[in-house]
């Protein structure tokens, strides 16, 4: 049996909508590990976390995300703020965090990826050097493993751990 990755072909039976190989082999890849997927599980791509250089991000306006998340905030959730990388956003709401990955040639096609404030069991920030210049915040989501976030350029880290502590502390 051979192990196959999240791009596998499915069969053309949509009877049974199963996978054309063994799903018991089937891995999802984390940072706490090796996790097996249930066969009648439906896998779906979003953000790669695990890919650090992925999360280069600067500073934005989070006003200029306000009408893209509008019919996706719950009632009394605002946005605190916001950073962009090359073409995907990272957002802190008063609920949660949002990922916004942009997929395809035209960047039409978006993931938005909620994870709870409730979910993260630690945190940790990482302040910038004289010659690294970058800042970092790893979080711990129970079901998920450790998602890091890398900051370019000024980014007041101390401010984003104040405010994951008021959130998940």
């Amino acid at each position: 049996m051979r192990k196959l990755g999240l791009g596998a072909p499915f069969s053309k039976d949509h009877g049974n909508q199963r996978p054309n190989f063994d799903v018991r082999n089937l891995l999802i890849r984390s940072t706490t590990g090796e996790l097996p997927i249930d066969s009648h599980c439906i896998v779906k791509r979003m953000i790669d976390f695990q890919n650090g250089s992925f999360f280069k991000l600067g500073p934005a306006n989070p006003a200029d995300y306000h009408a893209e998340l509008a019919p996706i905030l719950i009632e009394g959730e605002s946005l605190y703020l916001a950073f962009r990388g090359v073409r995907d956003s990272v957002l802190f709401t008063s609920k949660r965090l949002l990922t916004i990955n942009v997929q395809g040639v035209t960047g039409k096609k978006r993931d938005y990826t909620s994870l709870p404030y409730s979910r993260i069991q630690a945190f940790s920030i990482e302040t910038a050097g004289s010659f690294d210049l970058d800042a970092e915040v790893d979080l711990w989501f129970s079901g998920l493993g450790k998602v890091r976030l890398e900051f370019k350029g000024r980014v007041d880290i101390r401010s984003i751990g104040k405010l994951l502590g008021d959130h998940v502390l």
